[in-house]
């Protein structure tokens, strides 16, 4: 008698078991004829819902950030939360704007309602100093094949670099995010993203940038328009791909604008970056040419008469 009653607590504990792992199932009670007494039967629907697993997760993960207290914007805590990211999940962010797709949005699939500022963050103080040191290997490079050429370091392009990044990664999402919410007014259907959302999908598009900038360093022009084409197309594709969902609800006109000005204004700081980083060596950079003052052989040079010295 013990015995079976060790093996039927023992095929619950199963039961309850194989019920937390797969929460999508169906039981049938003890009074169904078809079940043994004293037995639970489970059964996993052909549906699954495992396909949809990330979805879920996501929803959530945003139900428990609504739920949860939100602490104020000039406590510590409130921007710690914007850097509570592991190393793969920002490899993983990385590596989904590399790889832009049509119909699979950044925002969606990867920051699933938790955008950080780590990764962009460092993205572009990476890219900020990276253009500050290949725009100055460049002069030393083109020294090396010309030794007319005079080389003095260039501490100001880090500055410059830094300002440029920075202010576009920032000033340019304020500027995109505040403008779909106003047309969230105007069209009803329109759920733009957050702001954090914004800056976040823009930080890491610049991330393909930091090898081209690399890649600049090959002294072949035709090559290096290359790079940076194909860097500019992969990034304003992600932009476009993670907008697409949301511009989409609004008129045809207005979508196509604001399309095309994101890529424009990526296409801006691409060119800016390669014309002034690596623009070709000014006047002031080449040494002074040798000036040879020597005199044709035949010129015949007269003594100066001295002058009579005068009491």
């Amino acid at each position: 008698m013990a015995a079976a009653d060790e093996l039927a607590f023992h095929e619950f504990e199963e039961a309850t078991n194989l019920l937390a792992e797969t929460p999508d199932v169906t039981t049938i009670s003890r009074s169904d004829p078809r079940t043994p007494e004293g037995q639970v039967a489970v059964a996993v629907g052909s549906g699954g819902g495992y396909g949809a697993e990330d979805e879920v997760e996501s929803d959530k993960t945003a139900l428990l950030q609504e739920q949860q207290p939100q602490p104020g914007f000039w406590t510590f805590s409130y921007y710690q939360s914007f850097f509570d990211v592991d190393t793969s999940q920002v490899l993983d962010r990385i590596k989904g704007s590399l790889l832009p797709r049509p119909g699979h949005s950044f925002v969606r699939h990867h920051l699933r309602n938790r955008p950080d500022l780590y990764g962009p963050f460092w993205i572009c103080a990476t890219l900020a100093f990276v253009l500050a040191v290949t725009g100055n290997l460049t002069v030393v490079l083109a020294q090396r094949r010309d030794s007319s050429i005079h080389y003095s370091p260039q501490f100001h392009k880090v500055t410059v670099a830094g300002i440029t990044i920075y202010c576009y990664a920032w000033l340019v999402p304020l500027a995109l995010w505040a403008f779909l919410q106003w047309r969230k007014g105007v069209r009803e259907r329109m759920g733009p993203y957050t702001f954090l959302e914004t800056v976040c999908f823009y930080g890491y598009s610049l991330f393909i940038f930091i090898p081209t900038v690399v890649l600049w360093l090959i002294p072949v022009p035709w090559l290096q328009w290359l790079f940076g084409a194909l860097a500019l197309a992969l990034s304003a594709a992600g932009l476009v791909f993670t907008l697409w969902p949301i511009v989409r609800e609004d008129t045809r006109l207005v979508a196509s604008m604001l399309l095309s000005a994101v890529v424009l204004l990526h296409a801006l700081l691409a060119m800016g970056c390669k014309f002034y980083f690596f623009q070709p060596l000014p006047l002031e950079h080449m040494a002074p040419a040798h000036q040879d003052t020597s005199l044709h052989p035949n010129v015949v040079l007269t003594p100066t008469p001295p002058r009579p010295m005068t009491s």
